[in-house]
């Protein structure tokens, strides 16, 4: 393959209605091989029904939807053995337990870790004779995940997997994702607006917002394009906006006492310009988080038009 890295998961403008609601508008996005894609996006901006076209559950009205290369509708059976799903809502028999769960998914799959499964589900501290319906909502989706894992994907596939859950459980869950990351080259796809939980995570992000992507980047060079500008008088800052080149874009702006802060989309060229030459005024260059930079994006409308 020339060095190229494969690509498990693939839409290629998709569009998706239900009635008039549009929920996938022309979406495009792959998840490479050793990559965990994050796609973010308020509740109703298209992340589930994007889910549900890649895993071939769906139909679009336009586009296509790849897994492993291969079109999704028609390679679903054959691609879910090298897939883990982790859906929004915890999805097991009610009266199964973890037990009944491992020996139902040992059938499935040619290579099955039950050894593996089991000492996940005792880190999670999960009662194998207990029924699913009958388990917190954090021991059902660690039961999900730990089933998830058990065939050892090469596709990883969490929609929205920590809703619901307390601090303690989403921290478990993200550490055992991580865990199993850790050199296994799985590609990941995890689909949220738990910003905390997916930045130490995640290496590329999507910024979804009504069923389009907003802005795509890897998340570490995504840091160095959107920052905060902090000039400490509000003049600096007017006599600066008429210094910024084209390519740049303030999405938001905030005073406070004298000083004015700006969050910034940068140009690739000016990323590495100091300020004083970038801004043609002393102003200092404020690291954000990937929250900040959401709200930023997608938060009452800001990030329309200004993303690209």
């Amino acid at each position: 393959m020339n060095g190229e890295k494969m690509i498990p998961a693939r839409l290629d403008a998709v569009t998706i209605r239900y009635g008039r609601t549009v929920a996938c508008d022309g979406l495009s996005l792959s998840v490479e091989e050793g990559t965990v894609y994050a796609l973010l996006g308020r509740n109703g901006a298209g992340k589930t029904s994007a889910i549900r076209c890649l895993l071939g559950q769906r139909r679009p009205q336009g586009g296509r939807a790849f897994l492993f290369g291969r079109p999704a509708l028609h390679s679903r059976t054959a691609a879910m053995k090298r897939i883990g799903v982790v859906p929004e809502r915890p999805d097991a028999p009610r009266d199964w337990t973890a037990r009944d769960l491992i020996s139902f998914h040992r059938g499935l799959y040619e290579k099955w870790d039950a050894v593996g499964v089991l000492r996940r589900f005792e880190r999670f501290g999960v009662p194998l004779k207990t029924p699913f319906g009958r388990l917190s909502r954090g021991q059902q989706s660690h039961v999900q995940l730990a089933l998830a894992l058990g065939h050892g994907p090469e596709l990883l596939v969490l929609d929205d997997p920590v809703l619901g859950l307390d601090a303690v459980a989403r921290r478990a869950f993200y550490e055992e994702t991580v865990d199993h990351l850790a050199g296994s080259g799985a590609a990941v796809l995890i689909a949220t607006h738990d910003l905390d939980g997916v930045e130490g995570l995640a290496t590329r992000v999507g910024f979804l917002e009504a069923g389009r992507i907003l802005l795509e980047e890897n998340l570490e060079r995504l840091k160095e394009r959107i920052v905060r500008i902090r000039f400490l008088e509000g003049l600096q800052a007017a006599a600066a906006r008429e210094s910024l080149p084209g390519g740049c874009a303030v999405l938001s702006e905030e005073s406070l006492g004298g000083s004015v802060a700006w969050v910034v989309r940068l140009e690739e060229k000016a990323i590495e310009r100091p300020l004083a030459g970038l801004l043609g005024a002393e102003a200092e260059r404020e690291a954000l988080s990937l929250e900040e930079i959401f709200v930023a994006l997608c938060g009452d409308g800001a990030g329309n038009g200004g993303a690209q």
